[in-house]
């Protein structure tokens, strides 16, 4: 029904009219009731630009929760107020950026460097959990019926893109087909399957040609392999890069030509207002134009805004959402991405020990450090200074100073700053960076190099006055809340405990407080490997993995994809699994868990898994499996999981997935199996060897 009623619209719209529809802000069609409206609207962690909207952990958080329910949970949040406001406010006015139901989220380019400045809007360096939870974002957002979306999802950047941000209008990102099918590709695939409405083309070129206008990407890969039936959106202003700075065509008509019939059908940017002269001088035809129009009215159409009432989320009101319940999951989930590096003890803190507290450090009061790019705002934001302060309550002194800057070099020599922490029983270090110098090409504003880092390691000032602190002889805890890795080995080594907080969203401070205090017991794991210096990566403008990640990198690393302390002592116990599998079915197993302390603690189960054949370089490990589950104190809890025969392929030379032969060895644990993980405090994983049938 839905089809028929969009073909008719197709064919009562005149060429102008159609190319008219074709950029992403449009122009209204008065006489078939088509309003104007604006195709931009984001949503990675929470409803941005659109007025009072919950904030949530930023995606590199939600993924070191490692918690494919709770991301789904997220963004089915997410999107209730999404559609509540468009029904209230956006539909009538749903030409101005930010009021449309078309969100261009999740991003689901691999980190595969920790300098680039857009890593803490990815799910992190590891392919597996990138789809696992990209999958879950998108059905969060979109519903269950493809016909009747929430919302529309959209697959971001496709493909082979992350960083340099300086170079990214120009660069040419050459990537072996390995690389391209093993790390790249898979999480894209894994949205289409899910059924994601709509696909964002990067600005880099890919082996040559320009990512919104590769008929390899595009037109082989995405629509003839995997079956793409959404439609296909370019990232701002990327088609003007073709002639403008990739140099690959002469002008806007032959960008247009080559970005339409790839199965680019919709232009963020101005480019496509040239569609008519493309036409005119023969490079597309009108059948180009109606194949992208008739996929961006079925779109529409499945949001319900072809035919008023026909979408059953048009009803949704602002007065439906239950926003204590969303103020509650933004808890829960910053409380679940929090990561604890290093305890020596001192975490839990005891209440009735202290009796006061310094609370110091550029991010202890620091709003933009709760937020991360592409954020909305809430009226209630609780920074880690206010949610130390409500859970200490009023019989514990809390004392707070900045101390040091966040970047550049303090000018007053006279720093009292570091002697208060003589005065007191502990001291909180909140440290690390935010959004003003790490994130998107123009948003880093005290960035000198496109918001992407020159240097993973703490500046030296902050370094510098955490030296001082841990000199007045009392403990010190540093908070450390930032989009990506810190890589000062001395700074792990100064404090008594380390607890890594991302950018954790509007109820950021209630939830490292509630870590502090013992509340709840830190369950986070690094989604990113946080390598030994700056110096152990490869070049920034190498896109080949090797020497990248926990799967490739050799030596170089301070803590490991995977890994994160817990107060509770919970230890992998028993792992059973079958001693020869089919390659063609799934791998059952099962792990008993064991907690041997008086605390309450969730635990995240990873399983990796590894094979070696002569001639293929293959990853040391790859994740294959993961389950969140909790463990009681003093208690064993059982988790099951069946691990998908399609997770257990490896990729050759060539780019093919092949089945394993021979044997292949499972690394069942609460962290990755590397030996960084166990020296760092995590206990060792059960190992397992599976002859294949």
């Amino acid at each position: 029904m839905a089809k028929e009623h969009v073909k008719r619209l197709l064919s009562e719209l005149t060429v102008e009219e159609k190319a008219s529809l074709m950029l992403h802000v449009t122009k209204p069609v008065d006489r078939l009731g088509l309003p104007a409206y604006n195709w931009w609207n984001e949503a990675l962690h929470g409803v941005a630009n659109s007025g009072e909207a919950t904030v949530f952990p930023q995606a590199i958080g939600l993924a070191a929760s490692f918690d494919d329910d709770l991301v789904g949970r997220v963004a089915e949040a997410i999107s209730l107020e999404a559609r509540a406001k468009f029904n209230e406010v956006g539909a009538r006015d749903a030409c101005r950026y930010g009021r449309g139901l078309t969100f261009w989220s999740p991003n689901i380019n691999i980190y595969r460097d920790p300098r680039w400045g857009r890593g803490q809007e990815t799910y992190g360096e590891d392919p597996f959990l990138t789809a696992r939870l990209g999958k879950a974002f998108v059905k969060g957002l979109q519903g269950e019926d493809r016909n009747n979306l929430r919302v529309a999802a959209c697959a971001k950047h496709y493909a082979v893109h992350s960083g340099p941000e300086g170079l990214r209008h120009t660069f040419d990102a050459r990537v072996s087909e390995k690389d391209l099918r093993e790390t790249y590709l898979p999480a894209f695939k894994a949205l289409v399957e899910a059924g994601v409405e709509a696909v964002m083309g990067a600005y880099n070129r890919v082996n040559g040609e320009p990512a919104c206008g590769s008929k390899r990407l595009l037109e082989d890969i995405l629509r003839g392999e995997w079956g793409f039936d959404g439609h296909v959106v370019s990232d701002c202003w990327a088609i003007a890069d073709f002639h403008q700075n990739h140099k690959v065509t002469s002008g806007p008509e032959e960008s247009i030509a080559m970005a339409l019939k790839s199965g680019c059908d919709l232009n963020c940017g101005n480019t496509y207002e040239h569609l008519l002269d493309a036409l005119k001088k023969g490079l597309i035809t009108e059948d180009d134009i109606n194949r992208a129009v008739e996929r961006l009215l079925t779109t529409l159409d499945r949001l319900g805004l072809l035919e008023e009432g026909s979408n059953p989320y048009s009803k949704i009101r602002l007065s439906d959402i239950d926003w204590q319940a969303h103020r509650a999951l933004s808890l829960e989930a910053a409380e679940k991405s929090i990561v604890l590096l290093k305890n020596n003890g001192i975490l839990p803190l005891d209440k009735s020990k202290l009796a006061a507290i310094y609370v110091t450090g550029p991010n202890a009061a620091n709003v933009q450090a709760l937020l991360g790019n592409y954020s909305g705002v809430s009226s209630r934001l609780v920074t880690i200074l206010e949610g130390i302060t409500g859970e200490a309550g009023p019989a514990i002194s809390i004392s707070y100073k900045v101390g040091v800057p966040l970047h550049g070099k303090k000018i007053n020599p006279n720093d009292w700053a570091t002697g208060v922490a003589r005065y007191t029983d502990v001291t909180i270090a909140v440290l690390g960076r935010d959004t003003t110098v790490e994130g998107e090409e123009g948003d880093a504003i005290f960035s000198d190099n496109y918001a992407d880092l020159k240097e993973l390691e703490i500046t030296e000032e902050q370094l510098e006055y955490l030296r001082k602190l841990k000199s007045m002889g009392k403990p010190v805890i540093a908070v450390i809340l930032a989009g990506s890795p810190v890589s000062s080995p001395e700074l792990y080594e100064l404090a008594d405990a380390v607890l890594y907080g991302w950018y954790p969203g509007q109820e950021g401070g209630n939830a490292i407080a509630n870590i502090l205090f013992g509340k709840k017991s830190p369950s986070g794991k690094l989604p990113i490997t946080f390598p030994s210096s700056t110096a152990a990566l490869p070049d920034f403008t190498d896109y080949s993995m090797r020497g990248r990640t926990y799967r490739y990198m050799e030596d170089g690393i301070l803590f490991p994809f995977g890994f994160g302390l817990t107060y509770a002592d919970i230890k992998p116990e028993e792992v059973k699994v079958q001693d020869a599998w089919n390659p063609d079915e799934a791998l059952s197993l099962e792990a008993v868990l064991t907690n041997t302390s008086a605390i309450d603690a969730e635990e995240v189960v990873q399983v990796y898994a590894s094979w070696k054949k002569d001639g293929l370089e293959l990853p040391r490990w790859q994740l294959v499996g993961f389950k969140r589950t909790e463990v009681k104190a003093n208690s064993k809890t059982t988790v099951k999981m069946d691990i998908a025969p399609d997770s257990l392929r490896w990729i050759d030379n060539t780019g093919h997935a092949i089945k394993p032969e021979g044997s292949i060895k499972l690394h069942i644990g609460l962290s990755s199996p590397l030996p960084e993980a166990w020296e760092k405090g995590a206990p060792r994983g059960i190992e397992k060897e599976i002859k294949i049938k």
